[in-house]
């Protein structure tokens, strides 16, 4: 059952062909088995997860399933409020902190009936784009042990890719759904901003963040955003548009007008992950796609906008980890540590927060400081709207915009800790994704040498259920997504 994908495992529980007991057990197998290996957990719920699944078969026997989740395993990010569960962000400053309430995706997936094996790692407060920075140490692509799995979403990515559960929740703030998608060979679709809620989610940077799932095929994750999306009251952001049916037919690439911006196409790109692309595109071209270049002038400005705008909101988010409220702190570990408010602030995010997240709070800080402030942030803000722009204009010409995920494939562990600014350009090729509010999703399109590569769609605002519907059309019609590595 580990080789299903989340469609095929819904299927075989409602024939009574197996149990979600069964599903659960197996998944949880493997969810530790690929711990021991890869360092995918951060919190493995066992008693939780069975007790939940023999409520879900209770239910099935009694003819009272809720839908096509309920029963099925999953994990999910370590960046969600669980009441009663700790939740701690990979940050040595919340790993004592359980919350008196849950998230809004975390209550529609228990409402669901879907089944939560545990959380997963992250890249600390989700800064990062390689899993390396969390306090539980990095997580390992299970396609070669010695690479990253990409971030801040290794963890679900990892945990979709090796079957530790049918999809995994992650955030993408810019690319980190999609790239560790990449990295690990599997499906993972960010949604337009707003579309799903952030209500109990830890915020990275507000006006950036959003949640999607990541699975085998796009037909699982529709079937995941089917749950999650859709407008919250807690939440000022949540879109009050009403939510599609996101499960494609059997959809045909014939008449599809797809657009290849040239600016993801230049300098840096890995040659063999541009040849893997290439080969989706003549796929696409031969199913009666209209192939057409198209140019997004501003796309090279977008990192240095998201670096501006991104760590301005880190620097605000993160004012509330102060020793004072909540979370760890030095005055109630080591009583006497701190002699005023200002050093009890100063020493409880010395010991507790890690470097990255550090750096980006002094970013933020100082392009928002007085002099700084309409040098940098409103001209990012500025920019911004131009990036906003040219995408607007884009999607009257095409329905969607196809690029490589990532320039390169999977870097070794380490290979790039020390070296923030190369850190950062790992996020050259979806954060314009982000800065602009719009969907975007990673498919699986090849192998490189063993390791995958991955194909970004990019659709227009709300166009949710059309990238999903052209992603699932490519892997009808190819086999990449089906690989499973060997942990």
């Amino acid at each position: 059952m580990t080789y299903l994908t989340l469609e095929a495992a819904a299927a075989a529980l409602a024939a009574g062909e197996t149990t979600s007991r069964a599903l659960t057990e197996e998944a949880l197998e493997r969810f530790e088995t690929a711990h021991t290996a890869l360092n995918l957990a951060t919190l493995i719920e066992r008693e939780a997860a069975l007790a939940a699944a023999d409520a879900s078969d209770a239910r099935r026997a009694a003819g009272t399933i809720i839908g096509p989740l309920d029963g099925i395993p999953y994990t999910l990010k370590d960046i969600f409020a669980t009441e009663g569960v700790v939740t701690t962000a990979a940050s040595n400053i919340l790993k004592p902190w359980t919350p008196p309430y849950s998230a809004t995706t975390v209550k529609r997936l228990d409402a669901s009936g879907a089944v939560r094996l545990g959380k997963v790692n992250t890249d600390e407060f989700t800064m990062g784009s390689s899993t390396e920075t969390s306090a539980f140490g990095v997580t390992r692509n299970p396609w070669d042990h010695d690479r990253v799995a990409g971030g801040s979403s290794g963890g679900s990515a990892a945990a979709a890719a090796v079957g530790a559960g049918y999809f995994s929740i992650g955030t993408d703030t810019g690319g980190s759904i999609r790239q560790p998608a990449a990295y690990c060979n599997v499906t993972g679709i960010k949604p337009t901003y707003g579309r799903v809620s952030r209500w109990g989610e830890i915020a990275m940077a507000s006006s950036l963040d959003q949640t999607g799932p990541l699975a085998r095929t796009a037909r699982d994750c529709a079937l995941v955003l089917q749950v999650i999306a859709g407008h919250d009251a807690h939440e000022a952001t949540s879109l009050p548009d009403a939510v599609p049916t996101y499960l494609p037919g059997q959809a045909t690439l014939a008449g599809l007008r797809v657009g290849v911006p040239q600016e993801y196409f230049g300098e840096g790109l890995h040659p063999e992950v541009r040849a893997r692309v290439d080969a989706a595109i003549e796929l696409f071209r031969s199913q009666g796609a209209v192939i057409s270049e198209v140019t997004l002038p501003s796309t090279p400005y977008a990192l240095a906008v998201y670096y501006i705008i991104a760590p301005a909101e880190v620097s605000s988010n993160m004012a509330r980890y102060d020793g004072i409220r909540y979370g760890a702190s030095i005055e109630r570990d080591e009583p006497g540590g701190a002699h005023d408010l200002f050093e009890t602030y100063a020493k409880t995010r010395g010991a507790y927060i890690g470097e990255e997240v550090q750096r980006r709070i002094m970013l933020g800080t100082h392009v928002l400081s007085s002099g700084y402030h309409d040098a940098y942030y409103k001209k990012a803000l500025a920019v911004q709207q131009a990036v906003k722009q040219e995408f607007v204009q884009a999607f009257q010409d095409v329905d969607v915009l196809l690029t490589p995920t990532t320039a390169g494939l999977p870097f070794g562990v380490g290979e790039k800790a020390n070296d923030p600014l190369a850190m950062y350009l790992e996020d050259v090729l979806t954060v314009a994704v982000n800065v602009a509010g719009l969907p975007g999703m990673s498919v699986p399109c090849g192998f490189v040498d063993g390791l995958p590569v991955g194909m970004q769609l990019i659709g227009p605002h709300l166009g949710e259920a059309k990238l999903l519907e052209v992603a699932a059309a490519y892997q009808a019609r190819t086999e990449h997504h089906l690989s499973f590595p060997n942990i």
